[in-house]
């Protein structure tokens, strides 16, 4: 198996590892060859099963817009009332089992084998999977929903006549008391964008990385299930395991590109008066998505490596910009609070039952929860294919701790200084704005508020592209039955046809249609993410520390 693995892409282990004695070899199930000058090679059924299912989707959505918005409308509001306490505990499980990682012993075990090196910097490494396990939610949100959850806060709690909260104040809010409403607003935040879903990120990582790299299985999801299923996982159990996360990769990604597009639309609104509507959102990712295929066609070490270090360093410049030329010295103090506010505020944020805060434990958690789960093969996959020659330890603390610092860095700067114009200058232009323009609202009252506006749009399109790119990469690699290597034509599918999905899905239902197909292939994945975590200790039992 480790010659073959080998063949295909995936580096042998280096030095002792404990790889798998299996008669199944990568590739085996596949099906190859051309149409004209184009190759393939895919994986009967994966392959197939997905993409028919996802066409005749596609084509419901087109065929019948009014049917399917009913749908979407309705689909969204019933798996997150009736679902939430499940993704919330799924939640607070993996953050748990990834602390136990990390202080156990297992944690000195190494990715890849006992004396693999890493591939990447800490700086290479860093920039990819922040890139890829970020972007465009960071861009999005980073105003908008601090800034909601301070406003809600503030104004407490309301009841509608039949008894029933109709606010969207997260716990019991903080009724006119501004100073208390910021600490719970960014504590909220800090909670959908800490530990919590790098937790997931890091677990479906850490098992690709270990059954590929030390165990010499391919690099798919139904690999890690080889402890519990064994031969199985060649068979439909593996099937089902890959397509469900075809499923759960396509749709949350084509969420961040819708979220993305419009975003970018109303910037460029904004800016240069580019209309704002479908028309305008369906030019911009197919033009983004043409930029994405440019990337593809790069490669992992010239598209998306040097497309996400780019990314980095646009960020970083933005953020020190607000940070330097915003309410400096309370963005600082705030950073500390809002931590501390998070720690205090935590164990309420994530009781599972219980809750009277319905409208933000289901319409933000919920929601939260599913979409990272749906993310989490495409970053998972995409973590674990640049994390080999890291210990276990080190590989989690640092997708789980840095990353998530990163994030409350991020939020309080940019939330903060949104909230510091509403209490102390009085400003309400971000605080009204529609979601997609609270970034540009809030840049609006800074020096320099065109060129940061604009930079802000870069940001979007670029985090837009690598999410398409990286994306396409690892859907590729499912659907190609692990096969790193598989012919780019393959890739340049995949990279074409998340964008279409994403078109159809904003002109069938907009916003609401992109969520709700989040939800629900977040909430069967979540069990094979549970399942996973067992897997994870079946594997680490038989390695070398």
């Amino acid at each position: 198996m480790t010659d073959e693995t080998a063949n295909q892409g995936i580096p042998a282990p280096d030095g002792e590892a404990a790889v798998i004695d299996t008669e199944y070899e990568i590739g085996q199930d596949n099906l190859e060859g051309s149409v004209g000058p184009i190759g393939f090679d895919i994986h009967n059924p994966v392959f197939m099963v997905s993409g028919i299912s996802i066409m005749l989707f596609v084509f419901y959505a087109l065929v019948l817009p009014e049917q399917a918005a009913a749908f979407f409308g309705w689909l969204r509001p019933a798996v997150t009332s009736s679902f939430d306490w499940f993704f919330l505990s799924a939640g607070n499980f993996f953050v748990l089992f990834c602390f136990f990682l990390i202080v156990s012993p297992w944690g000195k075990v190494r990715l890849g084998g006992a004396d693999a090196a890493p591939d990447y910097t800490y700086t290479g490494w860093f920039a990819m999977l922040f890139a890829a396990g970020m972007g465009i939610g960071l861009m999005f949100y980073g105003v908008s929903e601090p800034m909601s959850h301070y406003s809600t806060s503030f104004g407490g709690v309301s009841m509608g006549e039949n008894g029933a909260r109709t606010d969207w104040a997260p716990l019991g809010g903080a009724a006119g008391d501004s100073a208390e409403s910021v600490r719970l607003g960014m504590a909220a935040t800090i909670y959908h964008w800490g530990l919590h879903p790098w937790a997931i990120y890091a677990i479906v990582a850490l098992s690709l990385a270990l059954f590929s790299f030390n165990k010499g299985l391919p690099l798919t999801i139904r690999s890690a299930f080889y402890p519990i299923f064994g031969e199985r996982v060649w068979g439909w159990t593996g099937h089902i395991i890959d397509i469900l996360a075809v499923f759960a990769t396509l749709f949350g990604l084509a969420t961040s590109l819708g979220f993305g597009a419009t975003q970018a639309n109303a910037g460029l609104n904004e800016l240069f008066g580019v209309p704002v509507g479908a028309t305008t959102e369906v030019v911009l990712i197919s033009a983004i998505t043409a930029v994405a295929l440019i990337s593809v066609l790069r490669g992992l070490d010239g598209g998306v490596k040097i497309l996400s270090e780019i990314n980095m360093g646009l960020a970083f410049l933005l953020l020190i910009f607000v940070l330097l030329v915003g309410p400096t010295l309370l963005i600082i103090t705030g950073f500390f609070d809002s931590l501390l506010a998070y720690v205090q505020y935590l164990p309420a944020l994530s009781m599972p039952f219980g809750r009277e805060d319905a409208n933000y434990s289901q319409g933000w958690t919920a929601f939260y929860w599913a979409w990272w789960i749906s993310w989490s093969p495409f970053v998972g996959m995409f973590i674990a294919r640049v994390s080999r020659g890291r210990t276990v330890r080190e590989f989690i603390i640092c997708v789980l701790l840095i990353p998530s610092l990163v994030c409350v860095l991020w939020m309080s700067v940019f939330g903060g200084t949104a909230i510091h114009q509403v209490v102390a200058d009085g400003y309400t232009g971000a605080q009204d704005a529609a979601l997609e323009l609270k970034l540009f609202k809030m840049l609006d009252q800074l020096p320099l508020a065109s060129i940061t506006s604009f930079v802000g749009i870069l940001l979007v399109i670029v985090f837009f592209v690598t999410s398409s790119d990286s994306g396409s990469l690892v859907i590729d690699t499912i659907t190609a039955g692990g096969k790193v290597d598989a012919p780019m034509p393959q890739r340049v599918f995949w990279c074409v046809f998340e964008g279409a999905v994403a078109i159809v899905l904003l002109l069938g239902g907009g916003l609401v249609a992109l969520q709700a197909m989040v939800i629900s292939t977040g909430l069967p994945f979540t069990v094979v993410l549970l399942l996973m975590c067992w897997a994870i200790v079946r594997g680490l039992q038989t390695e070398t520390r």
